[in-house]
């Protein structure tokens, strides 16, 4: 039995049967745990993760749970170095799965948020750090603003720190933020968004309900969520934003696609290096266009 199966059957209270290791992105180390008991557990681990990383994921959890919108795994256990979920048995991307989860989208992000990012917790965007200002911002025409401020320039930093954007696609982003206000659309109050939906983080289930994993739940804008599903390709990607936008319309949405998309390209300059950079200049250049 492994060391990490183990401890998921001590935290949980039963004795483990077996495991074996699954897909759990590109962080973290993962399990799956069968008990005595007869639950089945996803355990995922990441070596001197940051003392609040998975508790922070845990309260993002929480916080999509509370909306009474979307469905999530039941959070088992959480450690400073462990997350244990409940095991949701895998199935195909059904066109009746998209559907719901695009109404299911729609409501979530008709559930209004005290203000923008989590002032209240910590949040984390893959593996890094999201902060917030001092104050809560909650005024829906703040919203470029901090977006520019405390989601899209620390990351740039970062980036150019390590290497992973070239200067001509730096200067590109800086000319984005800056004039961000004549590309962000209209005022959008911060409801509760996932923060991090890209296609991986949608779990297709055996049951018919997809789940939304691993989020950076936070008072965003709703179709930063949107965009994030565009961004890598998701399977029935069509039916999602059609079912979507029969309860929640967002006309002119399209034009704003790369403005939404590019913290998250930022974040993987930031980490990743390589196309990633290029890839955050003609998101910053192609969101500009649109002004």
């Amino acid at each position: 039995m492994t060391p990490l199966a183990s401890r998921v059957a001590a935290l949980t209270g039963s004795a483990a049967t077996g495991s074996r290791p699954v897909g759990g992105g590109s962080v973290c180390d993962a399990q799956r745990i069968t008990l005595t008991d007869g639950r089945t557990v996803f355990a995922k681990t990441l070596a001197h993760a940051p003392a609040d990383f998975f508790a922070a994921e845990s309260a993002g959890l929480a916080a999509l749970r509370a909306t009474g919108t979307v469905a999530v795994p039941d959070v088992l256990a959480t450690e400073p170095d462990l997350l244990a979920l409940e095991w949701i048995e895998p199935g195909p991307a059904s066109s009746a799965q998209a559907e719901r989860l695009g109404r299911e989208l729609a409501g979530l992000h008709s559930t209004p948020a005290d203000s923008y990012g989590t002032p209240d917790r910590p949040c984390y965007l893959g593996p890094l750090p999201l902060t917030c200002p001092a104050e809560p911002v909650s005024a829906p025409t703040e919203w470029p603003a901090f977006h520019a401020e405390y989601r899209l320039l620390p990351f740039l930093r970062r980036a150019v720190d390590n290497g992973g954007i070239a200067p001509a696609d730096a200067r590109a982003v800086e000319r984005l933020c800056a004039r961000i206000d004549e590309v962000a659309g209209e005022p959008q109050p911060p409801v509760v968004i996932h923060g991090d939906l890209w296609s991986g983080n949608v779990h297709w289930s055996a049951d018919g309900r997809a789940r939304l994993i691993d989020p950076a739940a936070q008072g965003g804008h709703p179709e930063t969520d949107l965009a994030l599903l565009e961004l890598f390709g998701c399977p029935g990607l069509p039916r999602i934003l059609s079912a979507y936008e029969e309860i929640r319309p967002v006309p002119g949405r399209a034009a704003r696609v790369p403005l939404h998309q590019l913290q998250h390209l930022l974040v993987h300059a930031a980490h990743f290096g390589g196309g990633y950079g290029s890839q955050c200049g003609a998101a910053a250049r192609a969101a500009l266009r649109q002004s």
